[in-house]
């Protein structure tokens, strides 16, 4: 009478429904050299134990005894001698179907954990729409060239911006923020200054630009939904007693807005250099002295040492160099990039 399998030392996994042959289970499983499973698709591959050795860098005599190992571990006899070579059994042609997607599940998950990326990656990344205008036109050309499995999906809002970091709904944040806070690292990228945009025919620029001119104009501003602390152009603005501003959605709003109407608009110098090559617009610095705007990179620590997310970052830091921009220095030395 045949043994049950679970009596049978030979057998490989046990699935009968109970705790204890799920526990045999395991410690057989345990005892598995995943090589074995490599020299086993080369056997299968070539059905000849020299070439097969050839394939994978062993000597004949070691692939011998790798396929006693897998004869014992299996207990089939795989391959059996035929009048052109090698023939394999009914179990290994089974095993010849589910070996390729079980090896290259490992392969990946190897992959994975030793930095090499071979599938395609999404990154949400949450930045202001006019950092989206003057960053992505140098980053994505970088991506496509260095990084072309990645596809970039960007995002206006920064409301509840680190908390979507932490639960892994957006992968970085672009913005404004003097520290990172505990759990979370910064990079910085530059500083700039601020310009103003008028329409080129503005009655301003045709007076004094003083302190006087500038307060009595009426201003618009740019929408900003974050409560982290993430900045907003006109915060530094309330000592100078300037009317409530205008408030609008977004950049190009805002300056289509500004290209017809007596309004003002302060932004970062270089979103107003690229949106003054659009429209009929007018660049002059505001006539009060202001902090620089200082723009850094945020990602959460359990991303840190993912090797995709280290060359991703890297790559948005020399899109923001591009340009001859000045690179803000790491006020709190978050990070080791």
């Amino acid at each position: 009478m045949d043994q049950p399998a679970w009596k049978n030392p030979r057998t490989a996994l046990i699935v009968d429904g109970s705790d204890a042959a799920h526990q045999r289970s395991i410690l057989n499983l345990a005892s598995v050299d995943l090589n074995l499973l490599v020299e086993l698709e080369a056997l299968l591959q070539y059905r000849n134990i020299t070439h097969a050795a050839q394939h994978v860098g062993r000597s004949q005599p070691a692939m011998s005894r790798a396929l006693s190992r897998l004869r014992d571990m299996f207990n089939d006899d795989l391959l059996v001698r035929g009048s052109s070579g090698l023939v394999p059994t009914p179990q290994a042609e089974h095993l010849a179907q589910m070996l390729p997607s079980v090896l290259n599940a490992i392969r990946e998950l190897v992959n994975r954990s030793s930095g090499v990326r071979v599938w395609r990656s999404k990154v949400t990344m949450a930045m202001p729409d006019h950092q989206s205008l003057v960053l992505l036109p140098h980053l994505l050309p970088r991506l496509g060239e260095r990084m072309p499995h990645i596809d970039i999906v960007t995002e206006p809002l920064l409301d509840g911006a680190l908390r979507r970091l932490e639960q892994g709904d957006i992968d970085l944040v672009v913005g404004q923020i003097g520290a990172a806070p505990p759990g979370y690292l910064r990079r910085g990228l530059y500083a700039d200054r601020f310009t103003c945009l008028l329409r080129r025919d503005h009655p301003a620029l045709e007076q004094e630009w003083s302190v006087g001119t500038f307060a009595a104009l009426r201003h618009a501003s740019i929408a900003s939904d974050s409560n982290e602390g993430l900045g907003q152009v006109y915060d530094g603005l309330a000592k100078f007693g300037l009317p409530g501003p205008i408030v609008v959605s977004n950049v190009l709003t805002a300056a289509i807005v500004v290209a017809v109407t007596d309004l003002v608009l302060m932004v970062p110098n270089r979103v107003a250099t690229r949106v003054a090559t659009m429209l009929p617009l007018a660049t002059i610095d505001p006539p009060v002295e202001l902090k620089p705007y200082e723009v850094a990179l945020f990602w959460h620590r359990r991303c840190h040492h993912d090797s995709e997310h280290r060359l991703l970052r890297r790559e948005i830091a020399a899109a923001a160099r591009m340009g001859r921009l000045n690179v803000s220095q790491e006020p709190n030395g978050e990070t080791a990039e």
